[in-house]
């Protein structure tokens, strides 16, 4: 992470609504898990990817929250500034389209928190044989790389690789996925051969990532749009730690999200409140699901035997 978030007065915000507004070209309506997000910008690019990426709203439906994406000369790179109170995000001079649509995603579970308690979790969400597992673990911890070794068994399903929001319900957590298509690495191939070639290599873009449709290689019916979780696979890579798995008690889990912000460097508003409401719900996902630490320092391969043997996944030849 290298971009920071920076909260704005309402007074600011509409300075800022003045001096982009003009400069609009594309103005895309999308539905976030029932949010309304509206994407106003004047780059083609970051349109076109946006709308392969979220499914459409109705222009008929007023927007709960604004992305404003646009290019400055006159403000450093990778600068966000957010207005809670009319929930608008300005992003300007991003050229990782990854954090455009991690924010986007952010802003709906901004809403969704306050207003209707379903919580964001920052990870990848199947369902396997009917039961939901999680992968949660900070950047670079082989969330996406172990995820789609997974996908390799026929029998695992996905609701979504990278965020998905939940709710607790009764004695369950349910996880709802929310983006039409995902936004994938090249080297994936380079691990798991069977996802060669689902991107056309002039797709890629500068960060060697695109948005990908998987039902091409998966299928449509293994793609899903919730489940019920019942396993969280937390994955850290620390050389100095000898332990290659162990469970969690609850408390231990908690501590672990409450050190590294919830695994999810995208939150737009941290106060007091916030953290508050979202340790209960952390405190609730914790007591109802089964949990494990996965240390992520061998082979990509060898790690995947490990996930799937904690997972009852069938080993893959």
């Amino acid at each position: 992470m290298t971009y920071t978030i920076t909260l704005i007065s309402t007074d600011e915000n509409e300075r800022l609504m003045e001096l982009y507004l003009p400069k609009v070209l594309y103005e895309i309506k999308s539905e976030i898990y029932g949010c309304c997000i509206k994407l106003l910008s004047d780059d083609h690019t970051v349109k076109e990817t946006w709308q392969d990426n979220f499914y459409p709203m109705s222009q008929n439906v007023r927007s709960h929250g604004r992305l404003f994406v646009f290019k400055d000369p006159f403000v450093k790179p990778d600068t966000v500034l957010f207005d809670p109170h009319s929930r608008s995000a300005y992003l300007i001079n991003f050229n990782y389209y990854g954090w455009i649509k991690s924010i986007a995603l952010s802003l709906a579970g901004d809403i969704l928190e306050d207003e209707h308690n379903i919580y964001s979790v920052h990870g990848a969400c199947m369902d396997i044989d009917g039961k939901g597992l999680c992968l949660i673990g900070n950047s670079g911890a082989g969330k996406t790389t172990q995820t789609y070794g997974l996908l390799k068994d026929p029998h695992t399903r996905i609701v979504s690789d990278d965020w998905f929001f939940s709710r607790v319900y009764g004695p369950d957590i349910l996880a709802y996925g929310s983006e039409k298509n995902f936004y994938i690495r090249k080297d994936l191939a380079t691990v798991w051969k069977e996802y060669d070639g689902l991107v056309p290599e002039g797709d890629f873009d500068k960060e060697g990532r695109a948005v990908a449709d998987l039902r091409w290689v998966i299928g449509k019916g293994r793609i899903l749009p919730m489940t019920t979780l019942k396993m969280m696979i937390i994955l850290k890579r620390d050389p100095k730690d000898k332990n290659e798995a162990r469970s969690l008690l609850p408390e231990e889990g908690l501590a672990l999200f409450e050190e590294n912000n919830y695994f999810n460097p995208h939150l737009l508003v941290n106060n007091p409140y916030k953290k508050h409401i979202r340790k209960q719900y952390i405190t609730n996902l914790l007591e109802r699901t089964t949990v494990y630490l996965v240390n992520t320092i061998n082979m990509p391969q060898e790690t995947q035997r490990l996930i799937r043997s904690l997972a009852n996944v069938p080993q893959s030849p």
